[in-house]
């Protein structure tokens, strides 16, 4: 085979997996989906990322968004960044742990202490750790994006303890570590996709769910809920990811700006999350939703079996070290 076929093949496989055909011919698009509402930080993120991409590389490189599960489910689109049909995309940490056991650290409720360090381990050693994790799913770790803290909502019965959880079908996330979690006070966890949970929720196949503020209202899931009790049990950042078949793809001046971008949108959508939160429940108290805050030693009670069940394993030892970060 010549050099010239192999470099005509190569460049026909980089166009393939990057969808590199747009106006500007010379410019090499990187597809990225993601299943969440445009007025999400994390959409406004990623706008922000594709900005720094084009200043960064001189118009050389474009970033085009997919957004509200356009291409799929977020396991289907981890599947199509895995085989390289899709270069990039955001993925809760939490399902992630059907591909990468290690995530499931970040679904063990009260893992960070507070906010301060939940963001100081995910920028330390052990954060980086995590987010290299993901190579032996054919993936690449780029950056976490802030997610906030999951708490409890209701369709019609108010969280004050653990106790009201019990006996309720409560939509989690596809992780049985989320399973465990609900089962440890004593209700019934039911993996639902995110693009069913209205309908789940309006039809009564669940009696509630646990997600983050603005994820709550931009869902519209307040119109259907109206109880939200902020016991901020687990706080699972997003992550974005690439295919490695992708990134390999990318000569080292590509790589170096797609980084950059991705850093610099991490910083901007940190910044975002918190506005987005108290604007989030503002919204949703003014259409009416109960919003609490009950206290949370009852519930960091109810699993602490559950965590120590994970003594002496790999997550035991993850655990220790983000709670020796300080």
């Amino acid at each position: 085979m010549t050099k010239i076929l192999v470099r005509m093949i190569g460049l026909a496989v980089l166009c393939a997996l990057l969808s590199a055909c747009s106006q500007n011919e010379d410019a090499l698009v990187v597809k990225l989906a993601h299943g969440l509402d445009t007025g999400h930080s994390v959409h406004q993120g990623m706008v922000y990322m594709a900005e720094q991409l084009d200043v960064y590389s001189n118009g050389t490189m474009r970033i085009d968004i997919y957004p509200g599960g356009q291409l799929g489910s977020e396991r289907d689109l981890v599947e199509l960044v895995q085989i390289g049909s899709l270069a990039m995309t955001k993925v809760s940490a939490s399902p992630l742990e059907a591909f990468v056991p290690a995530m499931q650290v970040f679904s063990i409720p009260y893992v960070f202490r507070d906010r301060e360090h939940y963001f100081s381990a995910l920028d330390s050693e052990i954060g980086r750790e995590l987010l290299e994790s993901v190579d032996v799913a054919r993936l690449k770790g780029m950056g976490y994006y802030d997610s906030g803290s999951r708490s409890f909502y209701m369709v019609d019965t108010p969280v004050d303890s653990p106790a009201d959880v019990g006996g309720m079908k409560i939509r989690v996330q596809k992780s049985q570590t989320a399973v465990k979690m609900i089962a440890a006070m004593g209700g019934s966890a039911t993996p639902i996709d995110w693009g069913e949970l209205y309908t789940a929720l309006q039809q009564g196949v669940v009696d509630g769910a646990e997600n983050n503020p603005p994820s709550f209202y931009l869902s519209g899931h307040y119109e259907v809920c109206r109880y939200y009790a902020l016991n901020e049990h687990t706080s699972v950042p997003d992550m974005i990811l690439m295919s490695s078949h992708v990134w390999d793809l990318l000569n080292k001046q590509q790589q170096e700006w797609l980084q950059l971008a991705v850093d610099d949108s991490v910083a901007y959508q940190r910044e975002l999350w918190q506005a987005s939160t108290e604007e989030a429940l503002a919204a949703v108290r003014e259409a009416g939703v109960n919003v609490t805050y009950p206290d949370k030693q009852p519930f960091i009670a109810a699993v602490q079996e559950m965590k120590a069940s994970y003594d002496g394993t790999e997550i035991g030892r993850l655990l220790n070290a983000i709670e020796a970060v300080e």
